[in-house]
């Protein structure tokens, strides 16, 4: 029997290997195996088996059975079957982006004893005699152990010249990095069950009582049990205050039995269901529209503007899922946006909900994995990578602000996007989808509008708030002496002001994190720009460095002018740390925080800011759009978008629709319980038709003249686009790479085809990069035949001496 094995590298097909008799018993699509690689070992996930030998090579045989049962179900193979296929990568890099670290076995080094050697060590020198002495005596070593032998000395010198001697041979050997969580449980001795044993220890045990310490633990131990069912070693010593070592005399007397048991590291909560509250007749109408059309259409689209109440609608629809006995999977696009559903679907659903996101660790993230394959949770929130958890049961998947370019993977391959794979993953299970936004991406609502999907629409806010009145500040009118941008214009600080006073909260958005975005020569001009990529350096006060915002390298900052030698600088725009200086010299009473990724590092560091303004511990909240994604404050009645200018003016068909999303979200913030909130927009082009849209909260005549431009200049909807990027640390090669590149599709796709050209930033990380783009008809067969000539010619070109270090990177769907 054959097997064809997916391993977690980018191959350019999956290979074959042998099945020995003694390991098939058990084996299934989905189990992982040990297989050998040139001298390397993996974990590989079988994909299928075959009665068929390969002609062209005789394959080896796998190691051994890693797992009884299938790590992975048949959907979740398909999915990365499509995946690979649909977005031009290999099934390898799907696995390596799905499974968690710890499924993933790390191969690590053993050396073992060369026996034929002997035990004559008289030749070696100090460092080698000592580790070949250990090896005699364990006759295997792993690499960590050798480093504490030598003290972390020189470790490869040491092995290399151990192997040539032939005093030892390297083996690889698979390890497991999982390491379930235990704690120790504390148990009453059965002798003192009854209520006579136990008070006969208490009132006349002599030695109990000459140890008053321990027997103050043995009460607070009884105590403790009459309020917890069982009591474990780490609570029973919070609450007592007492000592291990007090601990340990109870348990040398035989009073206490210590039990170790493994427990999960995600803590329980009862299962129940309990939703409190009712919808609004608006609410029930959308929900029963979608409920029809899911009887006719696997995809529905929510439109529901800011603040309608989408999340208590999605809370109705999970409660019918859930009581169908089906799974359900809610995806956001970012971390920051889970703190405030988690609350809330802990407090309707409970312990059936489960969380999945990078800032768990691998521990957290490998229980979680195993909870979801075996049915125990029922809901699961998280982002992207969620959708590649191993559902057994999928009834539903919610993909909540469904137009937010999170959901599309940029680098490392697979360059997915979660909201079309999660369509795809449905189909498997024959589940139904939900896509819900205030501001739906154009390509969505254009399936909406032409009945490839259902529409619901939820036209007003819950509680019937008005939406807020949105006011434009012309900037010209506000520069300051030397023509820069002003940050806080004097109408946006009385607003501000006036909102303090009554005791409510504000938000500025700034979609541009840092203090200074860049710093300028007052005499000639000169800009610090990153040695690794052609962009210059933004300004961050905080840790007082430099930094490229690119490929994260720091510099100190800069005092004299490489080109002039001049001392004179002159920051340049302003980030969201220099507002936030601004305000506090501004507003020094005010509470001011400042939400972006330089300061919501951490685990938890999201929910804690999240949780600080919700209690109004902050008046005023200043972030990059962060802020703008489905964040609900009742006390927010002021939102100031800084510089619409800069979400404006970009050289990408969609700016539009970015800027039009970015705004109206940010607006949605503003009074969204009591009255009406008020928006102000900075911005120096007031007459830009986006604006309009904004102002009026109209998001159909915005899609009426975006879809109108669309199919004038033959963009998607209407074609589909495929990009090829193409990187290479010299220059003129990866010109001339990508022109050869653009010559052989030319010949197929003669007028779909645009560049190659330089992208605004041509290096990043010491690679020069160009770009080609192919606009295609939206034609099944031609897109596939694209997919396939871009593969073929990929490959022609990297079997040149000349091209074959060029990175080619085909990005189907870019956002």
């Amino acid at each position: 029997m054959y097997a064809e094995i997916i391993i977690p590298l980018a191959l350019p097909r999956n290979y074959t290997w042998f099945i020995p008799e003694d390991l098939l018993s058990g084996l299934q699509p989905g189990c992982r195996v040990e297989v050998t690689l040139r001298n390397k070992k993996y974990a590989g996930i079988i994909k299928r088996f075959s009665d068929q030998k390969p002609e062209a090579f005789d394959p080896k045989p796998i190691g051994a059975a890693l797992d009884s049962e299938p790590l992975l179900h048949a959907q979740q193979l398909a999915l990365w079957e499509w995946i690979a296929s649909y977005y031009l990568c290999s099934e390898g890099e799907v696995m390596a982006a799905s499974l968690p670290a710890h499924f993933k076995l790390s191969s690590e080094s053993v050396l073992v004893f060369q026996e034929s050697y002997g035990d004559d060590f008289t030749s070696l020198d100090n460092e080698e005699y000592l580790v070949a002495e250990a090896l005699l005596i364990k006759k295997e070593l792993k690499l960590s152990a050798v480093q504490e032998i030598l003290h972390g000395h020189s470790v490869y010198p040491v092995v290399k010249r151990l192997i040539d001697k032939s005093v030892c041979f390297v083996w690889e050997a698979l390890k497991e990095s999982y390491k379930p969580k235990k704690e120790t449980y504390l148990l009453l001795h059965s002798d003192y069950a009854s209520g006579g044993k136990l008070e006969t220890l208490l009132n006349e045990d002599k030695k109990l009582q000459r140890a008053e310490k321990q027997m103050e633990l043995l009460l607070s131990y009884l105590h403790l049990h009459k309020t917890e069912p069982e009591v474990t070693r780490q609570a029973l010593l919070k609450k007592s205050g007492a000592s291990d070592a007090q601990l340990k005399g109870l348990i040398a007397k035989n009073i206490l039995i210590p039990e170790e048991r493994v427990v999960g590291r995600l803590p329980p909560l009862p299962k129940n269901i309990q939703i409190d509250f009712n919808l609004s007749p608006e609410q029930e109408r959308v929900m029963s529209a979608t409920i029809g059309h899911f009887e006719t259409k696997m995809v529905s689209l929510l439109h529901g503007i800011t603040s309608s109440g989408k999340t208590q609608v999605y809370i109705r629809l999970i409660e019918k899922f859930l009581l169908e006995g089906k799974q359900v999977l809610y995806l956001v696009p970012e971390i920051a946006l889970t703190s405030q559903i988690v609350r809330k679907l802990q407090q309707h659903f409970g312990g059936y909900l489960g969380i999945y996101h990078s800032r768990f660790n691998h521990n957290e993230r490998f229980e979680t994995w195993n909870k979801v394959r075996s049915g125990e949770i029922r809901i699961l929130l998280g982002a992207r990578s969620s959708l590649f958890l191993p559902f057994i049961n999928l009834g539903f998947i919610i993909v909540d602000e469904e137009h937010d370019a999170s959901y599309k993977q940029q680098d490392p391959a697979p360059r997915y996007h979660a909201r079309d794979a999660a369509i795809y993953y449905a189909s498997l299970f024959n589940a139904k989808v939900l896509l819900g936004s205030a501001t739906p991406a154009v390509e969505s609502y254009f399936n909406a509008v032409t009945g490839k999907y259902g529409l619901a629409t939820l036209a007003e806010r819950y509680g019937q708030v008005d939406l807020p009145v949105i006011s434009l500040i012309d900037t010209k009118n506000y520069l300051q002496k030397d023509g820069s941008k002003i940050i806080i214009t004097a109408a946006l600080k009385e607003a501000i002001q006036h909102s303090l006073d009554h005791g409510n909260q504000i938000i500025l958005f700034r979609n541009r994190r840092g203090y200074s975005p860049y710093q300028i020569c007052k005499v000639c001009g000169w800009i610090p720009q990153c040695k690794n990529c052609d962009v210059s350096l933004t300004y961050h006060k905080l840790t007082n460095k430099l930094q490229c915002h690119y490929c994260g390298t720091s510099y100190p900052p800069v005092n004299t002018c490489a080109a002039c030698g001049s001392q004179q600088f002159i920051q340049r725009n302003f980030g969201t740390e220099k507002i936030e200086e601004e305000l506090e010299t501004i507003f020094p009473d005010a509470r001011v925080a400042r939400m972006d990724i330089d300061s919501v590092r951490g685990k938890s560091a999201h929910d804690q800011l999240i949780k600080s303004f919700e209690q109004q511990k902050v008046d005023i909240l200043v972030g990059t759009q962060m802020v703008v994604k489905g964040l609900d404050f009742d006390r927010v009645d002021l939102v100031g978008i800084l510089d619409a200018d800069s979400l404006l003016n970009f050289s990408e068909f969609r700016v539009n629709e970015r800027a039009f999303q970015l705004m109206e979200q940010v607006s949605g913030r503003a009074g969204r319980k009591d009255g009406r909130g008020k928006v102000l927009i900075q911005v120096a082009n007031t007459k830009h038709p986006v604006l309009q849209y904004v102002i009026a909260h109209d998001y159909k005549l915005f899609y009426g003249h975006e879809i109108m431009a669309r199919e004038n200049f033959f963009y998607p909807p209407f074609s589909r686009i495929i990009q090829i990027i193409f990187r290479h640390k010299i220059k003129e090669i990866v010109h001339d790479a990508s022109a050869l590149f653009a010559l052989y599709l030319k010949k197929e796709f003669e007028g779909f085809i645009t560049g190659p050209a330089e992208p605004v930033v041509n290096r990043i990380r010491n690679q020069y990069i160009m770009e080609l783009m192919l606009k295609l008809p939206k034609n099944g067969s031609t897109i596939a035949f694209a997919k396939q000539v871009i593969q073929q010619q990929r490959a022609i070109l990297q079997n040149d001496r000349k091209f074959r270090s060029v990175t080619i990177i085909p990005d189907i769907d870019p956002v």
